[in-house]
């Protein structure tokens, strides 16, 4: 059972570094309170927990069960929803936020190095060396930003990461392209949203206290990383530097409390305020576009993806990180090539797979996972089509293959007949040097979901009307 704090508390604020696992929080009006979700009712050696230990007047007490349930309040955000078709919403798509989703979502297994003093980074070339975008992880999302952390220090916070951090670092995306100049606006989102979003409504398993915990952690991560940026000049925009600052500022989180006939306080709810890094005054800017001085780059965020992603992310986060990474390098529907190493760097890191390079068991183990979590994404109806020069169907995944089995049972019938005829089998194993054949695969592009993919085309010609109606013409013949 988790602590409180009655009214009448003194706020001295004795009990706050007595804490082990930072429970205890100041509100607005400086007075504090126990967040349930973090409290786990430790003891000492005294039979105490050291908060009511060390608090003069014992005041911290058990939080009694929640009765009934909670009142509906309706709280006025001044952020609109998302996905108002259905079906997609516009996304910031900048290098900046590529990268900082898939470090979120890759963690450890991101190619992190460290500078001269110490400190934890990331380097990211841009055009062959004229561009660079660095990052840098904050532990307090309040600290200065000039404040990074070492690699000692950052790497328990790296290994905490949640894959589903960078969800939620999507969804700011997404908000912020709805705001006129959002590296100076904010835009407010609460916990009844994020739950909607990322599905976490319908999970009857946790309880309000842990889902509030869940999404206040979730909301702070994609704030702990700092980005800054050499630009370099392409067209009229000039080159420029984006001075180090935080990707996302967590401006303030506003606590909703319902009190019980007992008059304890229950929180039942979290609003976050947000506002966007000096990256979007650069990236996302749509004055400065028609001015010639700055970028205005976007694409779609489908909204299929968010709930795959939550629904996959704890058996399949290869193929999570695989999706993330897909819905910046082909914008959602375009046809890019791409090589089978860079999809095995990306879902697993590539120290994993230059170390499985060098041992058989590892490889094997790895082109299993890697077959297994192409085959989840075609099953969500994100399909990889195969290069038949580099990828033909004899080191293709056994599913791909049986994929040309026909429905009816008499086709199946005379393919298997046929199969059977023919000198290799589709069955039959992969051929000697199956992974070094890999390593110089690749696929063509991958085909998604009709409505993600039409939704694109339609919002990226928007401003020409002529080609809009040609292309609701043919969706409409289709």
């Amino acid at each position: 059972m988790p602590y409180t704090i009655p009214p009448s508390c003194s706020h001295c604020g004795i009990c706050l570094p007595e804490c082990p696992t930072k429970a205890i929080q100041i509100d607005n009006n400086n007075e504090h309170w126990v967040e349930p979700g973090l409290c786990n009712n430790c003891e000492d050696d005294n039979s105490q927990a050291p908060c009511v230990s060390s608090c003069p007047d014992s005041l911290p007490l058990p939080l009694p069960t929640k009765k009934g349930r909670y009142k509906a309040e309706p709280r006025v955000l001044n952020t609109h929803h998302l996905f108002a078709n259905g079906h997609n919403n516009p996304i910031a798509s900048s290098m900046v936020i590529w990268e900082a989703c898939n470090i979120l979502a890759k963690g450890s297994d991101f190619p992190w190095q460290i500078d001269s003093s110490g400190k934890l980074y990331f380097k990211r070339q841009v055009k062959q060396g004229k561009g660079k975008i660095e990052f840098r992880l904050a532990d307090d999302i309040d600290a200065n930003v000039k404040q990074t952390l070492s690699y000692q220090d950052a790497n328990p916070i790296i290994e905490a990461m949640d894959i589903r951090a960078a969800c939620v670092h999507l969804i700011f995306a997404a908000l912020a392209t709805s705001l006129e100049k959002p590296w100076e606006q904010e835009f407010a989102i609460d916990n009844k949203q994020i739950e909607t979003y990322l599905g976490l409504d319908k999970r009857k398993d946790l309880s309000k206290a842990a889902k509030l915990t869940l999404i206040k952690s979730l909301i702070q991560q994609p704030c702990q990383l700092i980005a800054d940026v050499d630009w370099f000049q392409q067209g009229k925009i000039q080159s420029f530097s984006v001075p180090k600052d935080r990707i996302w500022h967590l401006v303030a989180i506003d606590n909703h409390f319902q009190e019980d006939a007992q008059g304890y306080k229950h929180l039942v709810g979290m609003t976050f305020r947000i506002r966007a890094g000096m990256w979007a005054r650069y990236f996302l800017n749509k004055q400065g576009y028609k001015k010639y001085v700055a970028y205005y780059q976007y694409g779609t965020l489908p909204k299929f993806l968010l709930t795959t992603v939550m629904t996959i992310w704890h058996q399949h986060e290869g193929a999570v990180r695989m999706m993330l990474w897909l819905l910046f390098k082909t914008k959602m529907g375009k046809q890019q090539r791409v090589t089978v190493p860079r999809l095995m760097y990306v879902a697993y890191g590539e120290a994993k797979v230059r170390e499985a390079s060098l041992h058989r068991e590892k490889r094997k183990r790895l082109l299993r996972r890697f077959e297994s979590d192409l085959e989840v994404l075609n099953h969500y109806q994100v399909k990889p089509v195969f290069d038949p020069v580099t990828y033909p169907t004899a080191i293709q995944p056994l599913w791909a293959r049986l994929a040309a089995i026909p429905d009816d049972a008499e086709e199946a019938m005379e393919f298997w007949i046929k199969d059977g005829c023919n000198e290799t089998s589709i069955t039959d194993s992969a051929p000697p040097g199956k992974w070094n054949l890999l390593m110089k695969a690749r696929i063509l592009h991958f085909e998604l979901p009709s409505n993600g993919i039409n939704n694109y085309l339609v919002g990226k010609i928007k401003n020409n009307a002529r080609l809009v109606a040609k292309v609701k013409l043919t969706l409409y013949l289709v």
